[in-house]
């Protein structure tokens, strides 16, 4: 095997596929990067036995083979070699050298036939949209997925088609993150949960732009294709939180805010409640909502914080006490001007939603509030 290309090129393809790597594993090969040839093309593939990501990049195949490299070690030479051709031959002694101007390196390799084989997924249903939309939509979700291992289910998001609308759905027991689109194409009604991990991945691989990706899936498989790169992941299994019936569908009092306004007396506030000499302890931030006004506060051991925010509001007047990250998490990603926020009693779930059209929805539960 022989190929020349430019570093940016294969360190495109490196940065997309690592994170595909094994990271824990008594099996050498799965900490590995298999590279392959075809023609004029090279394509990295990297596989953990849950997540397979392969990329393709266009190079000049001087001569044909496939090998399997250590990642980590080929990535590091790869990304600190100057910005210019390189060549990367698999020499006799089966051991890959790396040229780069004055640069010569030499990595042991492992057989490319002991790499295992990405899954071959049946794909029962599909839907296409652009990258730009599915990268939005995984930004305003993704956040909200749990990290506790006692309920896998909830490491995942819920994505599902219904009606023609595709929707992202993470929850943490805490909290709610909701994205929803219209597609363009007829699509068939679907449900699976997808790793966040993988989401994250998707998530870094994907451009800002209008190109498509399409959305595979099989009954314990995904897959994610791009132009030139493809993504298999796992379906969790389990039953996901039956979102609809928790979510409010009304409310006693709402506040309609300007977004960047609430997000920094949030950031203010919760220097005191995170500061706190108990480290253990969370302290609630307090949200109290008057006629044309509402005030945020904090008080413990390290000090007191006020701030007053003159708005519009509808209802009832109300206290109640909230995490601020789980605020602050919601109000980062969006990017509306102004949005409502909704309420029910101090001890139901409150909702932030979007004043122009419905294709968000954040729930965050309350804090019970100490007597005071």
């Amino acid at each position: 095997m022989k190929i020349t290309c430019y570093k940016d090129k294969i360190l495109k393809a490196i940065n997309s596929v690592v994170k595909g790597v094994a990271s824990k594993t008594t099996m050498p090969i799965l900490e590995g990067i298999l590279i392959q040839t075809n023609d004029n093309e090279v394509k990295l593939t990297t596989y953990d036995l849950e997540l397979g990501i392969e990329y393709i990049i266009e190079s000049e195949v001087k001569e044909q083979g496939s090998t399997v490299v250590n990642a980590i070690m080929f990535s590091e030479i790869i990304r600190k070699l100057p910005d210019t051709e390189i060549s990367i031959t698999l020499n006799e002694n089966n051991l890959l050298e790396i040229e780069c101007e004055g640069s010569l390196y030499k990595l042991a390799t492992m057989n490319p036939e002991e790499f295992p084989e990405l899954p071959k997924i049946e794909v029962q249903n599909s839907v296409e949209l652009e990258q730009n939309t599915l990268k939005n939509m995984i930004r305003k979700t993704i956040f909200a997925v749990s990290t506790e291992e006692s309920r896998p289910i909830f490491t995942g998001c819920l994505v599902e088609t219904e009606n023609n609308k595709l929707n992202i759905v993470a929850v943490d027991g805490f909290r709610l993150a909701l994205r929803s689109v219209y597609l363009n194409k007829k699509t068939n009604d679907f449900s699976v949960v997808i790793p966040g991990k993988t989401l994250n991945e998707v998530n870094k691989i994907l451009l800002d732009s209008f190109e498509t990706v399409k959305i595979g899936t099989s009954k314990n498989q995904a897959l994610f294709e791009m132009d030139n790169c493809k993504i298999v992941t796992r379906i969790l299994d389990g039953e996901f939180l039956n979102y609809k019936n928790v979510i409010p569908s009304n409310w006693e009092t709402r506040i309609k805010v300007n977004k960047s306004n609430l997000q920094d007396c949030f950031e203010r506030v919760s220097l005191i409640s995170s500061s706190s000499i108990e480290k253990e302890k969370k302290y609630p931030v307090k949200v109290k909502v008057d006629i044309g006004k509402v005030t945020i506060s904090c008080t413990n051991q390290t000090g007191d914080a006020k701030e007053e925010l003159f708005i519009s509001t509808e209802g009832k007047n109300l206290e109640a006490g909230f995490n601020p990250k789980y605020f602050l998490d919601s109000l980062k990603v969006i990017e509306d001007e102004e949005v409502y926020i909704e309420f029910g009693t101090n001890i139901s779930p409150c909702l932030i939603k979007s004043i122009e059209n419905n294709d968000y929805v954040y729930m965050i539960l309350p804090i019970r509030l100490k007597e005071e």
